[in-house]
């Protein structure tokens, strides 16, 4: 499997490239509409057919790059279901596996940062955990439908039922991390150690974290695939 962690550093926001090399089809996870050009490019290099732009959920941090990558390339954009994005090519259900190749992409929902939300789990070994999981933290649930209760159900239920050795990959890192494992995370997670869900929920409600930058453009222009007057 061939497997690429993408930054922009705007936004601190990762997306990842995953491919079959025997079959050369591939799956662009979370595209960042600023780095079009470099995941093109990229795609293009390594000699890649792009089958899918697929969306751990309808961002409010930055703007997808998914409309533009599909014009490009002719690749479909997968939404999770429940997404409001009517441009998208399909909508990806809680365990919905797709392929690229023999390369297993499983949906695994992940409600509480939005309520629409998914994590993808690659080849049984690759978890990308979107908003909902973040090394050593988590995405904020207070806006977008958030939901701290459905947040901490989806990661302790769900993700940390997962295989320790599974490699946790998340949608951003503020700190410089890159990669980290489920073992990891409940151990050393600070959000999740220690806390049941009452005390999250309320630890999630005291965060009174600013708005991110992007809000009031992001989410309008990513329910439009990213295609916007003022895109790139």
């Amino acid at each position: 499997m061939l497997f690429r962690q993408l930054f922009d550093y705007d936004t601190w926001t990762y997306s990842y490239l995953i491919a079959d090399e025997a079959t050369g089809e591939a799956a662009l996870v979370d595209s960042v509409l600023e780095q079009v050009d470099r995941d093109v490019q990229l795609i293009e290099q390594l000699g890649l057919k792009l089958r899918y732009c697929l969306e751990t959920h309808v961002h409010a941090d930055h703007i997808t790059g998914a409309g533009k990558v599909r014009e490009r390339t002719g690749c479909k954009t997968l939404v999770p279901e429940n997404a409001h994005v009517d441009c998208a090519d399909g909508y990806i259900k809680d365990g919905e596996v797709i392929h690229v190749g023999s390369i297993p992409i499983q949906a695994i929902a992940t409600l509480g940062h939005t309520d629409s939300h998914m994590a993808f789990l690659v080849n049984g070994t690759h978890l990308l955990t979107g908003d909902s999981l973040f090394i050593r933290g988590c995405g904020r649930t207070d806006f977008q439908s958030g939901d701290a209760g459905a947040m901490y159900d989806a990661v302790t239920q769900r993700l940390f039922t997962l295989p320790d050795t599974t490699l946790v990959y998340p949608g951003h890192d503020y700190r410089g991390h890159t990669v980290s494992t489920i073992g990891e995370e409940k151990r050393f997670n600070p959000r999740f150690v220690g806390r049941d869900r009452q005390q999250f929920i309320e630890f999630m409600a005291n965060l009174k974290l600013p708005d991110p930058k992007k809000i009031m453009e992001a989410v309008p222009a990513n329910q439009q695939c990213g295609m916007v007057a003022a895109a790139v």
